[in-house]
């Protein structure tokens, strides 16, 4: 077979991108007699509603529909929850600020908009719980009691240490701020059913909610997503309202819908991250190596579930990231607030969890004086051995077109402890070493990247020479921060690990592909593509992939959980390999040879001394009346998982990677800047080294973004004050670093995924995290205390971290 994976090739949609080509939800044409729709929102947290008059809303040009609860013909639910505690629209009661209250249909979408901003509307309003500390007094959860997971006896091991730590970390949430807000456009069809264009990450929910809504099956509900213009977790669920809204509107009248949000509205209504409160004790000995930690982790969830318990959970199953915790006890607090409803991010609680023991690393390592870096060695996982690789030696990242660092040296000699061996603290046998929930970790390999970085980066002699520099500049203060990750890759809802794919060979000898993963903008599209093209040894050319459709490939799961490329890559694997199988015994069959001596490869079948063309072998396939379609399924073998015990295989294996970041702070206002960044990350054989290169650079950024510059701020009237970009400050081109060095760690993943990559979607995202800790240390540099910096540690909150360094 011509191998097309493991190519740099360019997204499949770059050119249409770039000229503008690209058709979104609101690209798409419409028809002439379309409605456009708006919510009516609630301008008070919390609340009844004593009156309401919408006659100036009735009233005003071009409204044809205006829609209460009571008028829906159905369902009124979008939750993506079981618990169903998430109506599309609210009759009586008021749960945050943006929550909609009516539905306007009207003949344009400012008509819509327009029309919904005179209603007349009197509350009773209660004041609304908006704090951690709120919540936890009113005793309001969404779930209780708090969950619970255990590893060892914490309190005894913390209690005999010979040092004992306590500090308490406050992280914010994050707006997604997708390019292209949430859209979605219903065209009535014959029969009632409802052919729905939606921008989501989640096609069969959507097809799901849709149905229950307008009173029909599934079957008769088609969901189309060719492409999003970004979705990050933000179109996992949030579309529901949209979709739903369209298709009841369309199921009425008659006549197709269409609804997308303006930012302000998609800022106010939607979900964002879960922002957290970790609190921690951890007792140590006097090499740093951890001996017992208890956490309490409170999130604020927003008004409804959603997607909160799995959020929660898995930063649950992230409060160890790279770190062998024997004895650890995890508490977990999912507390009901009267703001939106928060939903999936990108790292999914992952990023949370993981910035909670980052911080007890970093913390640690201050009260010994250690240097971070060997103390994170010292609690590491021990490494898989070397020539337990695939491939049997020692791996070289494979650099970046950007990258400026030296080639590696082999570092087979080295040994898993490698060249900064922690005295008196070996790394122990991976046999046995279990995550606090129980899982073995046997693919551990972040001494040999961590390793390799340090050297690359040159870490020894600039942290001396930002040592000096630190002691002779008053003003300016420089800081290094090195973060490591382990992220595990599955869903951990068991029966969401699972994919289909639908694949066509037309006699001519090109190929037709669909399969249940969505675009996004991160390439899934491409990686599919080239899987199929590698098992028919074609050129890329001869294979377009189409828009996500459930009436072609049904039950799908979300594209989440860093899961699209690992799940759908199998299912379209397996479709293309059964149609292969019957082209080659057609073919044998007309040589007489063997079937395992036929091959494709460079555009051809190639059987004994015989050669054609691969379409030649399409058509022969097609004369001889065998099928040249066919349908492939996977599923994630080896998970098992019990969320209350905390205890299981929740997922197949782990990606890793590692950051060192080099920061500037002016000491006088707290501002700040990101000078260097040098990443490695592990994305197994990569099947697409350009793609993932750019995901690893984006996520970094994002992550930097949540944890210094994003600040979501409410007022006391649970008032979302930050819902423009004139007030929410995403990162941009000018704050990525100035020198940004991003190189894959290049070892096929032990585990059987698709041609031994990894997932790459969610694990870059927490190397920004080191930007964090590199702030953190650039403040200590101006005294002894620790700084104790909350994220996002935004100028403001730098500035009063180091007055507070300063006058310890």
């Amino acid at each position: 077979m011509t191998e097309q994976v493991r190519k740099p090739l360019p997204h499949d949609s770059g050119p249409l991108h770039v000229t503008g080509q690209a058709r979104y939800i609101d690209d798409i044409p419409l028809p002439a007699n379309t409605l456009h729709l708006a919510f009516g929102t609630s301008s008070v947290a919390r609340g009844t509603i004593t009156s309401m008059d919408l006659s100036a809303v009735r009233s005003a040009p071009g409204v044809v529909r205006v829609l209460l609860a009571e008028d829906l013909p159905f369902a009124n639910d979008v939750a993506s929850a079981p618990v169903h505690d998430e109506p599309l629209l609210t009759s009586s009661r008021v749960n945050y600020v943006g929550q909609p209250i009516f539905l306007v249909a009207a003949t344009s979408h400012h008509a819509a908009r327009h029309a919904a901003a005179k209603a007349v509307i009197d509350y009773a309003e209660e004041t609304p719980i908006l704090t951690v500390d709120e919540a936890l007094e009113a005793e309001s959860y969404i779930e209780f009691p708090p969950l619970v997971w255990q590893k060892g006896d914490a309190e005894a091991a913390i209690a005999s240490a010979p040092k004992v730590i306590t500090g308490q970390i406050e992280m914010g949430g994050q707006e997604h701020f997708y390019l292209e807000g949430q859209a979605a456009l219903a065209l009535p069809q014959e029969g009632g059913d409802v052919l729905v264009s939606s921008s989501t990450q989640h096609p069969t929910e959507i097809q799901h909610k849709v149905a229950e809504a307008i009173g029909k099956p599934m079957h008769a509900v088609r969901v189309e997503s060719r492409r999003m213009g970004g979705g990050f977790g933000g179109k996992e669920s949030q579309g529901n309202a949209l979709a739903v809204s369209c298709a009841v509107v369309a199921s009425l009248t008659g006549r197709p819908a269409k609804m997308r949000y303006d930012r302000d509205d998609d800022m106010q209504i939607t979900g964002k991250r879960h922002d957290f409160r970790i609190d921690y004790r951890v007792g140590v000995d006097e090499t740093g190596r951890i001996l017992g930690v208890d956490f309490k982790q409170y999130t604020r969830a927003g008004w409804s579930q959603d997607l909160t318990l799995a959020v929660a959970d898995r930063a649950m199953l992230h409060a160890d990231n790279a770190y062998l915790l024997e004895n650890a006890r995890i508490e977990s607090h999912r507390l009901r607030t009267n703001m939106c409803s928060a939903t999936a991010y990108r790292g999914f609680g992952g990023p949370q969890g993981v910035v909670g023991i980052e911080r007890v690393i970093d913390h640690v390592a201050h009260e010994l004086g250690m240097d971070p870096v060997a103390l994170r060695r010292v609690n590491y996982y021990a490494d898989r051995p070397v020539d337990a690789a695939e491939g049997g030696s020692a791996p070289r990242p494979a650099a970046s077109p950007r990258s400026t660092s030296s080639p590696v040296m082999d570092l087979a000699s080295r040994g898993a402890a490698g060249a900064f061996p922690v005295e008196g603290n070996p790394v122990p046998a991976t046999e046995g070493q279990t995550t606090p929930y129980g899982m073995k970790v046997e693919d551990f390999i972040l001494h040999r990247m961590t390793e390799t970085l340090l050297e690359r980066s040159d870490y020894a002699a600039r942290k001396e020479a930002i040592a000096a520099w630190n002691a002779t500049n008053p003003v300016l203060k420089k800081g290094l921060g090195f973060s490591p990750v382990k992220f595990g890759i599955s869903f951990t809802l068991s029966h969401l690990n699972q994919a289909g794919a639908l694949v066509h060979v037309y006699q001519d000898g090109s190929v037709h592909l669909n399969h249940g993963g969505t675009e996004m903008g991160q390439g899934l599209f491409q990686k599919v593509a080239q899987v199929a093209a590698s098992r028919f040894g074609i050129d890329m050319g001869d294979v377009k992939i189409t828009a996500t459709d459930t009436a072609k490939v049904p039950n799908t799961s979300a594209t989440a959980a860093s899961s699209g490329s690992d799940l759908n890559g199998m299912a379209v694997k397996a479709a293309c390999d059964t149609i292969r199988d019957r082209m080659a015994a057609v073919v044998a069959e007309l040589h007489q040879v063997a079937v395992e001596e036929v091959t494709f490869t460079g555009g051809k079948v190639l059987a004994g001394g015989n050669e054609m063309s691969f379409a030649k072998a399409a058509e022969l396939t097609y004369q001889a009346q065998v099928s040249l379609s066919a349908t492939g399924h996977y599923r994630t073998p080896d998970l098992s998982w019990d969320r209350l015990k905390g205890a299981g295989r929740p997922f197949f294996y782990f990606a890793h990677g590692a950051a060192l970041t080099e920061v500037v702070v002016d000491t006088l206002t707290g501002e700040y800047r990101i000078l260097r960044a040098d990443i490695l990350h592990d994305a197994g054989a990569s099947l697409n080294p350009a793609l993932d290169i750019g995901q690893v650079e984006g996520g970094y950024v994002q992550g930097a973004g949540w944890l210094t510059t994003e600040e979501l701020v409410w007022d006391d009237k649970g008032r979302l004050r930050t819902h423009a970009p004139s007030t929410y400050k995403i990162p941009a081109c000018s704050d990525r670093p100035r020198v940004f060095n991003v190189a894959l760690w290049d070892e096929p993943n032990p585990a059987q995924t698709i041609y031994r990559s990894k997932a790459v979607g969610e694990p870059p995202f927490m190397l920004g995290i080191s930007a964090l800790l590199a702030l953190s240390d650039a403040v200590a540099s101006c005294g002894t205390a620790y700084p104790d910096l909350d994220a996002p540690a935004t100028p403001e909150r730098v500035l009063d971290a180091i007055e507070r360094v300063k006058h310890a």
